[in-house]
């Protein structure tokens, strides 16, 4: 089985070789051991210490190198598993969090629940979601640069030609030149070449990483005069931080300090929005082709009704839900019969799951996912259309759920999509041409090679969501009420997927079943991001920062919740959290003016 917690220990994916070799801790294995190593040996032999000190940091060389002496000191000379900061995630803002306070000569430890660093940046979600590359600095430009320098390289191209057309020709729906030799940035890659470059920035940065720890959620955090004091892992182990970021998908260590947050949809009435809450009305993207008849039985009501389909909806649009919009696996396939692994079909295969599907196909749909090119003959496939990958209104317990919980719903997903794709290409119902297009297309063999292939994380779009004293809306996004304190830009549409499946009566003058949730609105171009919107309610925890579970509507975090845009909160909350310990100072009372002179000397963007 798949284990979205506990992933197996394999050799390195293909890695992208450092400029400077550093001390290496075993690939994969608990880094507690080698960080302890390392430690140690900075400790006993100062040689060491000296050749690590003056070792080059890789990106911002020109405006860091005076930090990297004071880094390797501070980070020798720490009592174990006590650190300026503490990071806890795995995502890509969680990497550039940890990157960004050594890079300001602190101390950190970064606390993963997953053995694999990246988040969706290494798990498919290689087409990155951005409008506007003029946006992108800091960090999080630095990786895109490291992706686009791997791929200069013709011997990157391993399964076809070095492009000659710079993938212009491939219709690409970031809105960006998939390969920007201009800015020396690439936005198009393979899963294993994102994690080694993150892998690349957590070596060459001297990053302690504890990997497979868990947060105990029950009593783990430590809070006291709403300061958190430690946090502690399901394993046993404590961490004690001057300044902690709660750089997860969920929020957990956000919860279980105790902090303000939400989940599902606000009302409109709420935030003064007007694409908020319930949108029946306005769903008309990834939407049935045609009449579908909801019953088990078609025509006859009191068969049943298939499987994730509510009877109705009681809201009316606009007003609130505590519905999450739906997940999946952002899977990376091959047409490429040297590197495809065929569509296995799942273990517990049950027909009656895919019933749904057979009656869209009969109805007209052609479209079941989408192939983004990326290098190497392999896609970033994600939801399109009616039926698809989003397996709608299959996770509404993920926020609030147990590890078990969740780890059921996990393996509920990776059913849904391993059946969905098997059904596609060899199920009788399907046309013999769908089949034959789904069987040309399989699994990368050379990606996620210790996970059968399959993502290790579950595309969680949104989760909780932090309430604070500033929370980010449409309006800021469409530039109507102003952010005074920019840390970074966002660029994407407001983007919801749906959230459920109802029996509608309108359409068609008869039941019929349709999606809901759906909403797909450009904000007017790039719009500023608030600190305040990452730093809880005064007088809540005065040493917390939240770049990913931030305080924002549903609708405005739509937008926001862009790997891209991760990584660019996730330094500038790193940048925060040094600056507050440098001052003295709760991270609410930090002065802006400080964050923002240090951000923009360590290149990040803060205006349009």
């Amino acid at each position: 089985m798949l284990n979205r917690f506990h992933v197996q220990v394999s050799p390195a994916p293909e890695s992208i070789e450092p400029e400077h070799k550093i001390l290496r801790c075993e690939w994969r294995k608990r880094p507690t051991y080698c960080s302890t190593r390392i430690l140690a040996i900075l400790l006993v032999v100062p040689v060491l210490a000296t050749v690590f000190a003056t070792c080059p940091c890789g990106f911002a060389d020109s405006v860091q190198k005076d930090r990297t002496t004071e880094e390797d000191s501070s980070q020798s000379n720490v009592p174990a598993n006590e650190y300026d900061v503490i990071v806890y995630g795995s995502t890509s803002g969680a990497i550039m969090a940890a990157v960004q306070v050594r890079q300001m000569g602190r101390s950190v430890a970064l606390v993963s629940p997953d053995s694999h660093l990246g988040g969706m940046t290494i798990s498919g979600l290689g087409a990155t979601d951005c409008y506007d590359a003029r946006a992108v600095g800091g960090l999080a430009r630095d990786f895109y640069h490291r992706v686009w320098q791997h791929y200069q390289k013709q011997e990157s191209w391993t399964r076809e030609p070095f492009p000659q057309n710079n993938f212009v020709s491939f219709t690409w729906g970031a809105g960006l030149h998939p390969i920007d030799d201009t800015n020396e940035v690439m936005w198009v890659f393979e899963p294993h070449i994102a994690e080694s470059i993150m892998e690349q920035l957590i070596e060459e940065n001297h990053v302690p990483v504890f990997r497979d720890e868990r947060l105990d959620r029950s009593n783990g955090v430590t809070v006291q005069n709403k300061i958190i004091q430690s946090m502690k892992t399901v394993s046993g182990l404590t961490f004690r931080g001057k300044v902690y970021i709660d750089a997860t998908y969920e929020g957990d260590l956000m919860a279980a300090a105790g902090v303000s947050y939400t989940a599902g949809r606000e009302a409109n009435s709420l935030y003064d929005e007007t694409i908020n809450g319930v949108q029946k009305n306005r769903a008309d993207s990834h939407q049935f082709t045609g009449f579908i008849d909801p019953y088990t039985i078609k025509g006859d009501k009191t068969s049943g009704i298939l499987p994730g389909i509510q009877p109705e909806i009681k809201e009316s649009d606009g007003q609130a839900d505590d519905k999450i919009q739906a997940y999946c696996f952002r899977l990376c396939l091959t047409n490429d019969p040297a590197n495809r692994v065929p569509f296995a079909k799942p273990d517990n295969y049950n027909e009656q799951d895919y019933e749904l599907l057979f009656r869209s196909i009969e109805a007209g749909q052609q479209n079941f996912t989408d192939f983004s090119k990326m290098p190497n003959r392999k896609t970033d496939s994600n939801n399109w259309m009616g039926v698809s990958t989003d397996f709608i209104g299959q996770n509404y317990g993920w926020p609030e759920g147990s590890y078990q919980e969740r780890q059921a719903i996990y393996d509920a997903h990776v059913q849904w999509q391993k059946g969905l794709f098997w059904t596609l290409a060899n199920h009788t119902r399907v046309p013999e041409e769908i089949r034959q297009k789904f069987q040309s297309w399989g699994l990368a063999r050379d990606e996620f090679i210790d996970h059968d292939n399959w993502p290790y994380f579950l595309y969680v779009r949104e989760a909780r969501r932090m309430v604070s004293d500033f929370v980010m809306t449409e309006k800021h996004l469409q530039k109507v009420i102003a952010c005074d304190q920019s840390i970074g830009l966002g660029t994407y549409t407001m983007d919801s997927h749906h959230v459920q499946r109802y029996i509608d009566t309108q359409e068609y003058g008869k039941p019929s079943v349709r999606n809901e949730g759906d909403v797909q609105i450009f904000p007017g171009g790039p719009y500023r991001i608030d600190y305040r919107a990452i730093t809880p309610r005064k007088g809540e925890c005065g040493n917390l920062l939240v770049p990913v579970c931030l305080s924002s509507s549903h609708i405005a975090f739509g937008s926001i919740r862009m790997e891209p845009v991760f990584m660019i909160l996730g330094q500038s909350a790193a940048t925060a959290a040094v600056l507050s310990l440098q001052n003295h100072c709760n991270v609410q009372d930090l002065d802006y003016m400080l964050l923002k002179e240090q951000l923009l000397q360590d290149g990040q963007v803060l205006l349009p």
